[in-house]
C-alpha cells in the first residue's frame, strides 16, 4: 500500500517514517504492524502529538485494510478444527518436582513430581488470529522470519537469530529485542540426541518464573557485559518465537493457554537442573476453567509468539501455560513435528 501524504515539518518526518515502515512491513500480518505506532510515540515524542494523531488515523485505515480477506483469488475460509484431547498437568503433592536436563546422579530419576492426564476441548485460533494479543491471552499468530536451510550451522542460526530480533520488535514495538537462546525439537526423539535436538515438552509449563524470569534476563545482559540495573529498569519481558520447521504440524502441535482463565492457586513451581545452575518454571494444576487454543495445521511461515514472563504487574498476561499434545483426529504415520523456538529478552 503506498500513500501519498501532503505534509510538511514534522508532519513530513512522521509521514516519511510511517510509508518507510509501512513499505518495509507490507508482507506481515497487520498484528505485527501495530507495533509500529508506539515506535513511532518513542521516536516524536508528546510535542508531536497532535501530528501522531493524524498519522494513527492513516495507519489504522492501513491496518484496517490489511485485516480485510482479498476479494478474489485468496483461499476460500476453512472450517475450525476444534477438538478434544488429554494434557498433561502436574499434580500439586507438597512435593516441589525436579527434572534433570542431563543424565542425573544413580538412583536419581530424570523427573520426580506427580502427573495426571486430563481432557480438556481446544479450540482452533486459526478463525481468531487477529483477535491473539500478548498482552490479553498471552499469544499470538505472526509471520515467521525465513527459515534457513541448517540451523547447526553458526552463522546461518546468528541470522535467523537476527531476524527473530527484528519480526518481535516489530510485534511488541519494543526499543530493542535480545535473542538468547534457543531450543530444536523433534517428535522422533524421546529425549536429546547428539546435535542436541530435544522431544517437544508434553506436560503443561511456563519457562519461566516471577523469579527467575528477572534473574535470567539479568544474567543476559551481565554475559554480555552490559549494565543490567539500567536496561531493566523500565518494562521488559521475556517472549518465545515458536514455529514448526515444516509444515502442516500433525504431531505433538502446541497448545496455549488463555492467560485470563489461570488462576493464582493453579501455579506449581518446579526446578530445573543444568549441569552449572539450577533454574525454575512453572508448572500448572488441572482446572477446568483453563481454556486452551493451537493452531490448526501450523504451517512452516507461521509462528507463535508467547510470553513467558513480563516485568509488568499491571499486565493480563504476564505468563504463559503452554504444552506439547497429542491430536486425537490425527492418523498414525503423521511426520515427526520439527520445530525451534528462540527465547528473546524483549526491552520496552
Amino acid at each position: 500500500m503506498t500513500w501519498m501524504l501532503g505534509f510538511s515539518g514534522p508532519e513530513s518526518a512522521l509521514a516519511e517514517a510511517a510509508v518507510r515502515a509501512d513499505a518495509a512491513e507490507a508482507s506481515t500480518p497487520a498484528r505485527q504492524r501495530r507495533g509500529l505506532l508506539p515506535r513511532l510515540r518513542r521516536r516524536f515524542g508528546g510535542g508531536a502529538s497532535h501530528h501522531l494523531s493524524t498519522m494513527e488515523a492513516v495507519m489504522a485505515l492501513a491496518l484496517d485494510h490489511s485485516d480485510r480477506p482479498a476479494a478474489s483469488g485468496g483461499p476460500e475460509p476453512r472450517a475450525s478444527r476444534d477438538l478434544v484431547a488429554a494434557l498433561t498437568y502436574v499434580e500439586k503433592t507438597g512435593e516441589r518436582p525436579v527434572a534433570y536436563t542431563f543424565e542425573p546422579p544413580p538412583g536419581t530419576p530424570w523427573r520426580s513430581g506427580a502427573f495426571a492426564q486430563h481432557r480438556v476441548a481446544i479450540t482452533d485460533a486459526r478463525p481468531l488470529a487477529n483477535e491473539l494479543s500478548l498482552d490479553i491471552q498471552g499469544f499470538e499468530v505472526v509471520r515467521a522470519p525465513d527459515a534457513v536451510d541448517d540451523f547447526h550451522d553458526p552463522a546461518q542460526l546468528d541470522a535467523y537469530l537476527r531476524a527473530v530480533e527484528r519480526a518481535v520488535g516489530i510485534a511488541t514495538g519494543a526499543r530493542r529485542v535480545v535473542a538468547f537462546d534457543h531450543n530444536l525439537r523433534s517428535g522422533a526423539n524421546t529425549g536429546r540426541d547428539a546435535r542436541g535436538v530435544r522431544e517437544p515438552v508434553r506436560r503443561v509449563h511456563n519457562d519461566f518464573t516471577a523469579g527467575s524470569g528477572p534473574q535470567r534476563a539479568r544474567t543476559e545482559l551481565l554475559a554480555r557485559g552490559e549494565n543490567a540495573d539500567a536496561a531493566l529498569a523500565g518494562r521488559f519481558a521475556l517472549i518465545n518465537l515458536w514455529r514448526p520447521l515444516r509444515g502442516p504440524v500433525r504431531d505433538a502441535p502446541l497448545a496455549l493457554a488463555d492467560a485470563r482463565s489461570i488462576a493464582p492457586g493453579d501455579f506449581v513451581a518446579q526446578d530445573l537442573v543444568y549441569r552449572d545452575r539450577v533454574g525454575e518454571t512453572y508448572g500448572f494444576a488441572y482446572n477446568p476453567a483453563h481454556r486452551w487454543y493451537y493452531l490448526a495445521d501450523q504451517q512452516r511461515d507461521e509462528a507463535l509468539l508467547i510470553k513467558c514472563y513480563d516485568s509488568d504487574a499491571a499486565q493480563t498476561a504476564r505468563f504463559t501455560a503452554h504444552t506439547a499434545f497429542d491430536d486425537p483426529t490425527v492418523p498414525p504415520g503423521a511426520p515427526p513435528r520439527e520445530s525451534i523456538e528462540v527465547r528473546t529478552l524483549v526491552l520496552y
